[in-house]
């Protein structure tokens, strides 16, 4: 048996909230987004923090270990020279997947992995690929979901589970996903908590949300609810986490609201532990380790490409899935679509008259233009997509949208919006 580090309470560490981050008392570790942060370049913040002795943990988005793809070397790489420039004791990402090769598409968010036995399979194997490439242990998440799968043979309790007993990962679990889920789909936090082996337990977020028409939203920009602090309760009844962290990533409230949360908390948690978590072992990283027969990977990813179409190409709802709720998690996608390449492009609302005509125009765009490339190249897409079209119609905003667009494209090949945009730019001259 080993021990696990003791983390202790912490919260998210984001851009906007740093200098309050730094202030809050007590604070015993952060997380940073992993592909926020450039291992040459870290923000003096988490330098600071770095030196006062609290721990970085960098937290993965974008691997989409639940994919029916092999995890991208590079991205891997990315995600190990992180840890190492943090010092970080792991790693975490998600049971996820973000993409599909076929059709190439991006969904820009954490979608669920169908809990049957060919996506455990893959699954496995994926995380198996990531455990041997990076220099320190991984954990990885349970997400919140809108949508269910037709068809699953496999609870959730089994399917993390399992996952542990074949590769001897760590789980990180999030109390406010579980909570998502008994809304959304209907599914017991507490059986949860019974079935998966908190032994392997890593460390546990904390996360606030919303109710709309009987859809639980997981914004990370509301205040952590007693539902979810409930749900908190009841798994430090049946463990000691070696660390819990609060989530915030939108809507950031005053600094003393921060620190209420983390003292609520506090109060839940008690006062900590030592966490002895289960070895790995060599039976377990065997169990299961002969390599995925390729029909069981085109399978998982026939299943995610058709679900991905629907919900950011305009295809078919797959049979099966609830339409509605389909729907609603399309339109979600859109909106945090738009929400993000307005933070990558804060000059794009600006130039378009503010942000309802920037969200009409992105909307517009964004129905008949799935993402292939990630959010940067979104925004430039975007940004070609009006021009083309002679939009704006104000001839002062168009040529500030062409300026903007020729400064951020780079030396990419004269396309025919190439040459357009500088004869354009020429004319305005």
């Amino acid at each position: 048996m080993n021990t696990m580090a003791h983390l202790g309470v912490g919260i998210g560490w984001r851009p906007e909230i740093a200098d309050a981050v730094e202030r809050l008392p007590g604070l015993d570790w952060v997380e940073v987004v992993a592909e926020n942060i450039c291992p040459g370049h870290l923000p003096a913040s988490l330098l600071r923090l770095r030196e006062r002795g609290v721990r970085v943990v960098p937290h993965g988005v974008s691997l989409g270990l639940g994919g029916a793809e092999r995890p991208d070397a590079a991205k891997l790489a990315a995600l190990g020279e992180r840890a190492l420039a943090l010092g970080a004791p792991l790693v975490t990402e998600h049971i996820a997947f973000v993409r599909t090769s076929s059709p190439a598409l991006e969904a820009g968010h954490l979608l669920p992995v169908r809990r049957t036995r060919d996506a455990l399979d893959v699954l496995c194997e994926n995380v198996r690929i990531a455990q041997e490439a990076l220099p320190v242990p991984l954990a990885l998440e349970n997400i919140a979901a809108l949508v269910s799968w037709p068809g699953e043979e496999l609870t959730e309790g089994q399917f993390l589970t399992e996952l542990v007993e074949r590769t001897g990962v760590r789980l990180l679990i999030d109390v406010a996903n579980l909570h998502t889920n008994r809304v959304n789909r209907g599914e017991d936090p507490f059986a949860v908590l019974d079935a998966i082996p908190l032994e392997a337990l890593a460390y546990v977020h904390v996360a606030g949300g919303v109710e709309r028409d009987g859809v639980w939203h997981d914004t990370h920009a509301h205040p952590v609810p007693a539902v979810v602090l409930d749900v908190l309760a009841e798994l430090r009844e049946r463990v000691a986490p070696a660390g819990v962290l609060l989530e915030r990533d939108d809507d950031f409230p005053a600094e003393a609201e921060l620190a209420g949360e983390l003292a609520a908390i506090r109060g839940v948690v008690g006062p900590p532990e030592a966490v002895v978590l289960a070895p790995a072992g060599p039976s377990a990283l065997r169990r299961g380790s002969a390599p995925v027969d390729p029909r069981r990977r085109s399978r998982v990813g026939e299943e995610q490409g058709a679900l991905l179409s629907a919900l950011v190409a305009g295809a078919e709802v797959p049979e099966g899935f609830d339409e509605e709720r389909v729907r609603v998690q399309a339109r979600a996608l859109a909106a945090k679509r738009a929400g993000v390449v307005a933070k990558l492009a804060p000059e794009l609302p600006g130039i378009l008259g503010g942000e309802a005509p920037y969200r009409e125009a992105f909307l517009g765009y964004a129905g008949s233009r799935p993402m292939t490339a990630g959010y940067r190249r979104d925004a430039l897409d975007f940004a070609e997509h009006l021009l083309i079209r002679d939009l704006p119609a104000d001839p002062a905003a168009r040529r500030r949208l062409t300026t903007w667009w020729r400064d951020r494209a780079g030396a990419r090949p004269p396309r025919r919006i190439v040459r357009w945009a500088r004869a354009l730019a020429g004319r305005a001259a």
